[in-house]
């Protein structure tokens, strides 16, 4: 029964409302009066009426349980995720994407973005203070401000933490928005939740099943926390972003980029700033000669740098809030407004349910449970896929961009085969001053080729923009190259700078690295004078590499 009309033929329980036009053949033989109504007036109960009666626009059609399927659907809104939904989108399959937080990932809301802003901020700070070595200063005196003569710029300007936090954000809540209509005028359904798999072609989302020819995990990772009494009391690398103003003393425990990014950003806008590492330095991965340059430079500027430190605790003093940091040696730091740590990142895979689906992670003692997936970003479960930070390998946003566009190209796009490349991949730290590297370290280099292959070629200097200072060179900023190089070609195999402009530096040389040059392509190459990046092509003895110039070396 169906509000007084009762049909002839056994119903589905469940039924939905399909409008139809006047001109289906349902409706032809119908009155003319009948094909222009614009409602559905129900006829009186009885008669029975059969099925193929009933008038426009309106028509039932049984619904069933089926999921709505996709020829491709992405789990996580992150760069990578985004990049391949919407290049599989150009090719014309069906793509859904599931997000349940703001979409651009931890690139666009808590990482590269938010931070390169934040270390814009703090490379002005450096310039502004560094201004009465060009001849700037006050011209006349601020409200209530005793001037004494002619002070540096810097005693001019005051900071406003918030300011730039609200601009900040302001900016990130726009890259949301683009985000969200790049992949609106891709036709990529964007579907609001958390995905979780019931099945290898399955997934849940908000009390909706969907399925897949190809599923797509892309979720990224998160901060670790360490199990340490007081740790409530402590903010992550996600927590940087969400202060309202600047701390006076600071500590930040870690030693990889993240902890030597946020800890030049603190220091260099004036905070008392601590930072604590657990071995004999930051960035234990990195060539020697940028560590110690890095280490070098942290000193003479004043940040306290603390090795072979772990931490044991934290304590919160009551009345003040003041925080104090217990080490397992038993040493105790106090008086610090944050703590900050960044010891580690995790993948983001908890809520997805993996068991389901059958993909497999990484197990073993200390594992973090990143999920296995192979150079073509294949899991053990044929059909799903998985890469960026929930794979641990190469965790950077062109990477996992690389990866997403390649795999869709793959699936969708008839380039069999094509993956991404994993080697020799360049990166910048935004430390103070920046490191920008690519290839193998000399470590790694030497490990990996005999000594009498290897041909090493370092320079230590003073960029040109602490020429004009009044102060002696041996007190003035550095910046240090290393160019590794291996066969009697002399083939590149590790480039390495630290120092200002070394992450503008570093695209090209790597790009150079990638085609496979040689010491002599580098002689060859004119330099572009004055610059920083002209050493790496007047590296001495210029012009003597390779083959061709080996008597000329024989007799120096």
């Amino acid at each position: 029964m169906w509000r007084g009309l009762t049909l002839p033929l056994p119903l589905p329980t469940s039924c939905t409302l399909v409008k139809i036009s006047a001109t289906h053949p349902l409706c032809l033989n119908k009155p003319a009066a009948a094909q222009k109504r614009n409602r559905f007036v129900m006829p009186e109960y009885p008669p029975p009426y059969p099925i193929s009666s009933l008038p426009p626009p309106l028509l039932l059609l049984p619904q069933t349980d089926t999921p709505q399927h996709f020829d491709y659907l992405v789990i996580g809104g992150g760069s990578g995720g985004v990049a391949s939904a919407r290049r599989a989108a150009s090719y014309g399959a069906k793509v859904a994407l599931v997000e349940s937080k703001a979409l651009g990932g931890t690139c666009v809301n808590v990482g590269c973005v938010p931070k390169k802003v934040m270390f814009n901020t703090a490379i002005l700070a450096e310039h502004m203070q560094e201004a009465g070595h060009f001849g700037f200063y006050k011209k006349g005196p601020l409200a209530g401000v005793d001037t004494h003569g002619k002070e540096a710029v810097r005693e001019t300007f005051g900071f406003d933490w918030k300011a730039i936090k609200d601009a900040r954000d302001a900016y990130v809540h726009r890259l949301n928005g683009i985000y969200s209509t790049l992949l609106k005028n891709s036709k990529v359904e964007l579907l609001e939740g958390i995905a979780k798999f019931t099945g290898p072609q399955t997934v849940m989302v908000g009390g909706k099943e969907y399925s897949a020819d190809h599923i797509l995990i892309a979720t990224g990772g998160k901060p670790i926390m360490p199990h340490i009494p007081g740790v409530e009391h402590c903010i992550h690398s996600d927590g940087f972003f969400a202060l309202e103003e600047m701390p006076k003393r600071v500590a930040v425990v870690g030693a990889g980029y993240i902890a030597v990014e946020l800890a030049g950003v603190f220091h260099s806008l004036g905070a008392d700033t601590n930072l604590f590492v657990r071995y004999d330095g930051p960035l234990r991965p990195f060539d020697s000669l940028l560590r110690e340059t890095l280490m070098k430079e942290m000193s003479s500027t004043g940040l306290h740098l603390h090795k072979h430190c772990t931490p044991a605790g934290v304590v919160k003093e009551e009345g003040t809030g003041k925080l104090s940091l217990a080490l397992a040696s038993g040493e105790v730091h106090e008086g610090f407004d944050v703590i900050l740590l960044a010891v580690g990142r995790s993948p983001e895979t908890e809520a997805l349910g993996l068991d389901a689906a059958g993909v497999a992670t990484v197990g073993g003692p200390g594992s973090k449970g990143y999920i296995k997936a192979d150079a073509h970003q294949n899991t053990s479960v044929p059909g799903v896929y998985a890469l960026g930070d929930v794979c641990g390998k190469v965790e950077l946003t062109p990477m996992a961009i690389a990866a997403g566009r390649r795999l869709a190209d793959r699936l969708f796009g008839g380039m069999e085969g094509v993956k991404a490349d994993y080697n020799d991949v360049p990166t910048v730290v935004f430390s103070h001053p920046p490191i920008g590297t690519v290839g193998l370290t000399e470590a790694e280099a030497r490990e990996k080729y005999e000594e009498k292959d290897l041909k090493i070629y370092t320079s230590r200097f003073v960029n040109l923009f602490y020429g004009p200072w009044t102060v002696p060179p041996e007190k003035k900023p550095k910046t240090a190259m290393k160019l590794i190089c291996v066969g009697p070609e002399e083939r590149v195999v590790g480039l390495h700078v630290i120092g200002m402009g070394a992450d503008e530096m570093l695209q090209g040389f790597a790009v150079a690295m990638k085609k496979g040059c040689t010491k002599t392509d580098l002689d060859a190459t004119l330099a572009i004078h004055p610059t920083a990046a002209e050493e790496f092509v007047t590296l001495a003895p210029w012009g003597l590499s390779g083959k061709e110039g080996e008597k000329a070396r024989a007799k120096l």
